[in-house]
This record gives C-alpha cells, sequence and structure tokens, in this order.
C-alpha cells in the first residue's frame, strides 16, 4: 500500500493507494495546521481501511515548489515513515501533480500555486502526445506579468485565486480557465504518479532529497 502526501501549500491533499486503485482520498484547505492536522489524518486514513503502518510498501510526496513549512512538514513526515518502514520514497514535483489531473488538448497548460504577497508559481506544459511535458521551468511571478505572456490557447489550472479569475475573466487573450474540481491537486494522482515511478525504479535516496524552494532576490520563503 502506497501513502502519498501533499502538504506543499494550504490545499493538504493525502491518499492510499493499492496499484490499482485508491482506498482512501482527503483534501482539504488548512489554516497553515500542517503539523496539526497531517499525522491525526493519516492515522484516520489507515484505521478507515483497516490497515497499519507496517502494511505500507512505499511513500510518495509532494517535493515542491511550495510553502517552506508547508513542504518541510509533508518531506519530514514522509522520509521518517520510509526511513522507519524501510520502504521506498518518490518525490513528485508539486506542479506535476496539478497537471495529472487535466485532459491532454491542443494548446498550453499553466499550472499555478498561490506563492502569498500577490505573487503565483507557475509553469508551462505543451501536449507531447498523449501526455503534458514541460515547456518552461518554474518560477514565481504575478498574474499581469503571467497574462502578458500568453499568445496562443491556454489553460490555467491549480489554484487561481480571486485575483486570478478577475484578471483572467478581463483578458482578451486566449485563455481559459480549469473547472475547480479539475484544477483541484489532490494526492490520488499523486499516488498514481508514485506508483509508475515505483515500477520503473524511479525512487529517491532518503539522505539527499530535499523540497523545491523557488526564491526571487531580496524575498523570504512564501
Amino acid at each position: 500500500m502506497l501513502l502519498a502526501l501533499d502538504t506543499a501549500t494550504r490545499f493538504m491533499s493525502l491518499a492510499l493507494h493499492d496499484g490499482y486503485q485508491v482506498w482512501f482520498e482527503a483534501t482539504w484547505r488548512t489554516a497553515n495546521n500542517h503539523t496539526i492536522e497531517l499525522t491525526p489524518t493519516i492515522r484516520r486514513a489507515l484505521t478507515q481501511v483497516k490497515i497499519t503502518p507496517a502494511d505500507l510498501t512505499a511513500v510518495a510526496v509532494s517535493s515542491g515548489p511550495g510553502s517552506f513549512t508547508g513542504l518541510r512538514i509533508g518531506m519530514g513526515v514522509a522520509k521518517g515513515l520510509a526511513m522507519a518502514r524501510g520502504i521506498p520514497l518518490v518525490a513528485v514535483p508539486t506542479l506535476e501533480i496539478v497537471v495529472a489531473a487535466v485532459p491532454v488538448f491542443d494548446g498550453l497548460l499553466v499550472a499555478v500555486l498561490q506563492a502569498g504577497r500577490g505573487r503565483v508559481c507557475a509553469q508551462r506544459f505543451e501536449r507531447h502526445r498523449d501526455m503534458w511535458l514541460p515547456a518552461a521551468q518554474a518560477e514565481i511571478t504575478s498574474w499581469d506579468t503571467l497574462i502578458n505572456t500568453v499568445r496562443r490557447e491556454t489553460l490555467f489550472a491549480g489554484e487561481v485565486d480571486e485575483t486570478g479569475h478577475t484578471l483572467l475573466d478581463a483578458t482578451e487573450r486566449p485563455v481559459r480557465i480549469a473547472p475547480g474540481a479539475v484544477a483541484l491537486r489532490r494526492a490520488g494522482f499523486l499516488a498514481e504518479i508514485g506508483w509508475a515511478r515505483l515500477e520503473a525504479n524511479e525512487t529517491d535516496d532518503l539522505a539527499s532529497v530535499t523540497p523545491i524552494y523557488l526564491h526571487q532576490p531580496g524575498v523570504a520563503h512564501p
């Protein structure tokens, strides 16, 4: 049984997956109470499906970008479980989890996370056959700057806040916003990615894996 943990932002999510289907999934918005809420939810998930930590065979975790505190907590718990149980760990970039839920179409996809102080973390993806592949590195930017770069049909998915909705709705550029259920970052998709990488023997070294943090000069962690 694989445990998937995503604490990268205020949207937290975890899932249990046996390689064929999701046994448990919970996604919720936290008021920055990652430490308080994560461990009890893991216990509730294990109890709900009547298994124990001894039944876990792998852990997948969102590796960032995201908030400094959220990523540190999720990575710490994931590494601790993997080390204690002697099981593999798979670290998955946060924006890849967003993208996994979006059906492929002929256009660009921009996955976004809130970065605080009116900023967003964004990354562009392009269609390659039946999958999305990164077209650029993730970066911290503003909604205005992001929208001004749009030249072709582009779908925005992820944490599109009220400001983002307002600006995207007002622009004449060819943009769309993914529906809320599609845009929601879910650990069920993280688990699917985790299983695929386990089967490909693409696991991470517990001693060296670290969260992905994005910075701007003179700007503190979001």
